[in-house]
């Protein structure tokens, strides 16, 4: 590394004012950054000091959904083999599904990166590092066969209209990773659902040909419930097999990319826990509220929707995903400490009530926490509002007793 640094400090003044690369220094000062912890320390006034800047955090929350993804690449494989009726090797599963999850990284950074760099050095600025973290869940959130092009034009809008038009990042609103989701569901809603895209059954690879079998089916066992007649409703794979509530924690099903292993979910969390990137409150409170809501439709039950039990809420879908990578997201979530135990437990309850309600969309964790980005400062301010209005209490009730 001490190579490296030397040929960056060699380099540096190229890119600096005056510098026949001047008109690059966002680049390069987006490269070095993400390489290495800055040096510059502030002149004046009161300040913390810490090496642990935006770009250090991204890479724990990278860190964190490592087992996700590498979980998500061995299930596609897994999930192909299963369909097409054929038996592997481990090694075989992860490679398919590497190969089928790699190009969609790819794209996800090459466009979401050329356009924060564009509109970098457009601007001046220093290059943001929030697309660290989104260029990786925006296609972990995905099923695997949305084409290479949907995910650009996704990624680019959301990185345009969810994110720049508002100031870059610190500034959004929303989550950018799923504005790309739901830019897709309602754009081109046939390839984010369905029985088809959740399972490759064609094997593009070469890794040998299979026939799929007749019992075929990739839906999610979300997309299992909400097509059921009956409110005993037995999920199974993609060939028929019931499925246990084992394979729902561990994760062999049909999925997004990185939503079904709850394992590996969470063990991310504990990473971003025990480093103090993310909130317990708000995580937890996700949950709480989601469980809460499922006991209450179980008692009144009359749909199959209805008779989910709350343990089938968290096991299925993107529940567990979204509560520990996306209601946790710094800049799109509350701020204040009471604030996060409402915004958490209110997407818990709005998730739940669109899984039940909506038989049009089984899913209910992406707008949920959409819905819930929108109010988030309203509930900061509320928060506030009432804490200066104890406070003020308890002054005027001091002044008086004296």
């Amino acid at each position: 590394m001490k190579v490296l640094r030397n040929y960056l400090n060699k380099i540096k003044p190229n890119f600096e004012t005056g510098g026949k690369l001047s008109m690059f220094h966002s680049v390069f000062d987006g490269v070095e950054t993400f390489l290495f912890v800055p040096n510059k320390t502030s002149k004046s006034g009161v300040h913390i000091h810490d090496c642990v800047d935006g770009k250090r955090t991204m890479s724990i929350v990278i860190m964190a959904l490592m087992p996700a993804l590498l979980f998500g690449m061995y299930n596609i494989g897994y999930q192909h083999y299963l369909a097409i009726g054929q038996e592997s090797a481990l090694w075989e599963m992860f490679l398919f599904g590497f190969l089928a999850v790699l190009p969609k990284l790819v794209v996800s950074y090459g466009v979401g990166l050329g356009i924060e760099f564009i509109v970098a050095q457009y601007k001046g600025h220093e290059v943001a590092e929030g697309f660290l973290v989104s260029g990786i869940l925006i296609p972990m959130i995905m099923p695997i066969d949305t084409p290479l092009w949907m995910l650009a034009i996704a990624t680019a809008f959301a990185v345009i209209f969810a994110k720049e038009v508002f100031g870059g990042t610190g500034y959004n609103i929303w989550n950018v990773a799923l504005i790309a989701r739901a830019f897709l569901f309602f754009a081109y809603p046939s390839k984010m659902s369905g029985d088809q895209v959740f399972v490759r059954t064609n094997d593009s690879f070469g890794f040998g040909a299979g026939s799929v079998t007749d019992a075929f089916s990739g839906a999610t066992p979300l997309g299992q419930v909400t097509a059921a007649t009956t409110n005993n409703v037995q999920l199974h794979d993609a060939i028929g097999n019931p499925l246990a509530y084992w394979d729902m924690f561990i994760g062999l099903i049909p999925g997004s990319i990185g939503e079904t292993s709850k394992l590996a979910i969470l063990i991310g969390a504990l990473i971003l826990l025990f480093t103090g990137v993310a909130s317990w409150k708000a995580m937890l409170s996700v949950f709480a509220g989601g469980m809460l809501t499922a006991l209450l439709f179980n008692q009144i039950g009359s749909t199959p929707t209805m008779m989910v039990s709350p343990l089938e809420h968290i096991l299925l879908g993107g529940f567990a995903f979204g509560a520990v990578f996306m209601a946790t997201d710094p800049v799109t979530s509350a701020r204040t400490e009471a604030g996060k135990y409402i915004y958490g437990f209110l997407i818990g309850v709005f998730t739940v009530l669109i899984r039940v309600l909506n038989p049009g969309y089984p899913e209910g964790m992406m707008l949920a926490i959409l819905f819930m980005n929108s109010f988030a400062p309203l509930i900061d301010f509320y928060v506030v509002d009432a804490n200066i209005k104890r406070r003020s209490k308890r002054a005027i009730v001091k002044s008086n007793a004296e």
